[in-house]
């Protein structure tokens, strides 16, 4: 009898919980981060540029340890990798707390700081391959859409949280409070993963579409298959548009808006709590109509609409004035919106380049898509910057509007999986016919 015969179909739940539990551990550094960055920057005395610099160290690190990761995944299995990562991010944190953070007269150099982030992210990017791997490997093909996107919505409720809670810690506590606190999460995501997660015996993937396209790629390393390169670009340019709200969102409500601490917060909440939410949905939503391309498009589509939008509304921004009252409220509206149309769709996008890649490649295939993000992770925040200096916010949320604009092509099918779905939707045309 096999590990998920011995532990019970319930036991998946316990899975996805751990592979939640990582996600929105790393996540909360991930999105709380760039939220102090108002406080980041008078405390660590950055300069726009220097603090644009210092957030993409996170992501570089992210970009650099992704697909080793992934592929260590695929060799040692998901609780190895994800017990090492998570205790090595940790201690990371906990350095960071202890030699990386303002105390009294001493201030860490830029240095330092951006030491600090980029083994942040060369440690927490183990958690993302590793947990994916371990839902896709205890869920059905029928709910793997849904369990991806629970397991993905934990990176904006984690987001979410640490950007409501770290700028005030920051403010009030210092980053000492913010990095020691983010350690203990990763600390307590270890246990669970140290008690819960196992690796099931292989099984046989269900029938149908799914089964047959990974069938037919499974031979095929994911590094060398035009599909999933495909979805791994259409993933890294459609999470530029998020990773600028992400990283400078609190700079441009800020100086654009006038917004405080709690208004920054509570709008980048927003942005991450309507994310979550709707990544759940667009997950069973995709389960029931095998639908996963044209959300994708459909997400880029809208994200392209609403950025394009922002740019356009802050143009009429006096600058360097503040907008009035009125314009900022609009402004930040467009700003949610277009944050949780470019962060929608996570979970889809990951369940189909799993898919694509086929059993025994999942953690190449999600790391390979992980490194597309965060590669973005990595050029938005030191983009940003020069955007800024050449043509103020306009350029900053146009160039976002580019991006989703170019991810929409890439998630369109191949002529190969385009006769697939038709030939699925003549087979269920005929079964009910048949009955």
């Amino acid at each position: 009898m096999g590990r998920r015969q011995t532990h019970g179909a319930a036991h998946r739940w316990k899975v996805l919980g751990v592979g939640v539990a990582a996600n929105a551990s790393f996540a909360a550094a991930l999105g709380g981060i760039p939220a102090t960055a108002v406080v980041l920057r008078a405390d660590y005395r950055l300069g726009t540029g220097q603090l644009g610099l210092v957030l993409g160290m996170l992501g570089l690190g992210i970009v650099l340890s992704e697909l080793p990761w992934g592929l260590l995944t695929d060799r040692w299995g998901d609780r190895r990798v994800l017990l090492t990562g998570l205790t090595a991010t940790a201690l990371v944190l906990a350095a960071m707390a202890v030699w990386g953070a303002p105390a009294h007269a001493r201030v860490p150099a830029p240095a330092t700081l951006a030491a600090g982030l980029l083994a942040l992210g060369l440690f927490g990017g183990s958690v993302n391959g590793s947990s994916g791997r371990a839902v896709m490997a205890w869920f059905a093909a029928q709910e793997r859409g849904l369990a991806m996107s629970i397991r993905q919505t934990a990176v904006p409720a984690g987001g979410g949280v640490g950007a409501l809670v770290l700028p005030a810690l920051a403010a009030h506590a210092g980053f000492a409070a913010v990095f020691g606190v983010l350690a203990a999460l990763c600390v307590v995501s270890a246990a669970l993963a140290y008690a819960w997660l196992r690796e099931p015996e292989p099984e046989p993937e269900a029938g149908g579409l799914d089964a047959g396209r990974s069938e037919t790629l499974r031979a095929v390393s994911p590094l060398r298959s035009a599909p999933v390169w495909r979805m791994v670009i259409g993933i890294g340019a459609l999470c530029m548009p998020q990773i600028a709200v992400l990283s400078f969102a609190s700079i441009f409500l800020h100086d654009v808006g006038q917004a405080g601490t709690a208004a920054v917060s509570a709008t980048l909440f927003a942005v991450q709590g309507g994310a979550a939410f709707m990544r759940v949905w667009s997950g069973r939503w995709t389960d029931r109509r095998g639908n996963r391309r044209d959300y994708l498009r459909a997400s880029a589509a809208l994200t392209a609409a609403l950025f394009a939008a922002l740019a356009a509304q802050s143009a009429f921004v006096p600058h360097p004035h503040p907008a009035s009252g009125a314009v900022a409220v609009a402004l930040a509206a467009l700003l949610v919106s277009g944050g949780i149309a470019a962060s929608a769709w996570h979970g889809v996008a990951f369940t189909e380049l799993a898919t694509l890649a086929g059993q025994g490649r999942v953690g190449t295939a999600l790391a390979m898509g992980n490194t597309g993000a965060f590669l973005a992770f990595w050029i938005a925040p030191s983009a940003i910057p020069t955007l800024l200096a050449w043509h103020a916010w306009p350029a900053v949320w146009g160039a976002a509007a580019l991006c989703a604009f170019l991810a929409w092509p890439a998630f369109a099918r191949s002529p190969a999986q385009a006769v697939c779905y038709a030939d699925k939707g003549a087979r269920q045309t005929r079964t009910r016919v048949a009955n």
